[in-house]
């Protein structure tokens, strides 16, 4: 019989050991498939900013039976103060913690993105194989197989090759029509990295309005690291490209856009010296009628990257892992339906959460000058009074995800 047939497990090459990778490979792995997944890093990357869980995201990893061990590593963070430059709270939005409703700017489910991954990674690693410092490169594919061509000059027959490579995906390049540019950008470009946390940095997060449309947020995450992030709004080549240059090059560009900010800038800028990591990046959305070709579907990020501002990049992730590895486990030995399944059920949900993006909105909370920023803090200032963001939260039928329904479990799950 086949490969690929309803009794024979199909091998699957994930190239990409993020948290939408390790997901899918959860799934697959409990429907009985091979999964290999390849990671271009030298070890887990298990490190990052801190991510939340909205809506379906949350109903994701229960399925997973792993929301008692998100749980456990949950951050403590309360709520969003918005702060002016002596770090007084103009406003405050507490998070929404009621169980009901839609989740505010802070999540009730707040997680360090390492500690994800190692979730992910510790219910997988004893069915997964898991290959580090080793990238997929290219793959060639037929009617009955697809091999791809590693870093190391190796290569391998799979039944199935996932890009779950990230908003820069190789792997999606390689399916799209050459020229066709699948981002869609707002101007706006973020970094963040951390520094040594000191007594005024509480369980709120703090954000800070710079004219010029230059923003600073401080969050903590545990009792000695501090998170540290730059937001800027620009159009520029510069901002656009330094994201590709040497670390101490895009830590150069970040200070002189922030130096003159005050607050605790000079803190932060000084910070970026001796932090574990420093990461840049374009704030852009993937947008693309193609999810796969033959033998070759994307994943998370490098299909369908909602970005930061929607809320739902991580959750996202989450649920199309969860969706099509559903679709493979449905359908193992007829591919081209499990792929068109695939597309077919998460396009209405991805269109949803891109949707929430709104570069208009993201602009208002970007003002150019000090009298913008003046009234967006005195109009908060009022809703924050009215408790008019609790009431929204806690009144509002859904969240981000929209009504869009969780499909049934991809595999049998242990109980969460």
């Amino acid at each position: 019989m086949a490969r690929g047939s309803d009794k024979q497990p199909l091998r699957v090459l994930v190239a990409g050991g993020g948290i939408a990778g390790q997901a899918l490979a959860l799934w697959l792995t409990r429907g009985g498939h091979q999964v290999t997944v390849a990671e271009r890093a030298p070890a887990l990357r298990a490190t990052g900013a801190q991510v939340d869980l909205r809506g379906q995201g949350i109903e994701a990893v229960k399925r997973m039976g792993l929301l008692d061990a998100v749980r456990a590593k949950l951050v403590d963070e309360a709520g969003v103060a918005l702060i002016d430059s002596r770090g007084k709270a103009r406003a405050t939005i507490m998070a929404n913690t009621s169980g009901k409703g839609r989740q505010t700017l802070t999540s009730e489910y707040e997680i360090m993105r390492g500690d994800l991954v190692r979730i992910l990674h510790d219910a997988t690693k004893d069915d997964t194989e898991y290959v580090f410092g080793v990238g997929v490169d290219g793959f060639e594919q037929d009617a009955h197989k697809v091999v791809g061509h590693f870093s190391d000059g190796s290569s391998g027959e799979f039944d199935l090759l996932v890009g779950a490579d990230g908003q820069g995906s190789r792997i999606r390049r390689a399916i799209l029509p050459e020229g066709l540019d699948p981002y869609w950008r707002v101007g706006i470009h973020m970094a963040y990295w951390f520094v040594p946390r000191i007594a005024s940095d509480s369980n709120i997060r703090n954000t800070y309005m710079v004219p010029g449309g230059r923003q600073i947020m401080r969050r903590s995450h545990n009792p000695t690291e501090t998170q540290a992030y730059f937001v800027i709004r620009e159009d520029s080549e510069e901002a656009s490209a330094v994201h590709r240059a040497p670390v101490e090059r895009r830590q150069e560009f970040w200070a002189s856009r922030f130096r003159d900010a005050g607050w605790q800038t000079e803190r932060f800028i000084e910070g970026m010296k001796t932090s574990p990591f420093f990461y840049s990046q374009e704030i852009v959305q993937v947008r693309t009628d193609t999810w796969s070709k033959g033998r070759v579907v994307l994943a998370g990020d490098a299909a369908h990257c909602a970005s930061p501002y929607s809320g739902m990049g991580i959750s996202g992730g989450l649920v199309g892992a969860h969706v099509l590895a559903g679709e493979i486990n449905r359908h193992p030995g007829d591919l081209p339906t499990a792929l068109a399944n695939y597309d077919r059920v998460l396009r209405p949900f991805v269109n949803e959460i891109q949707g929430e993006v709104n570069p208009r909105l993201l602009r208002l909370g970007l003002p150019m000058t000090q009298r913008a920023i003046d009234v967006f803090h005195a109009t908060t200032a009022l809703a924050c009074f009215l408790h008019v963001p609790d009431l929204v939260a806690r009144l509002s039928t859904q969240d981000r995800g929209g009504h869009w329904q969780l499909p049934e479990d991809p595999a049998p799950t242990a109980a969460a």
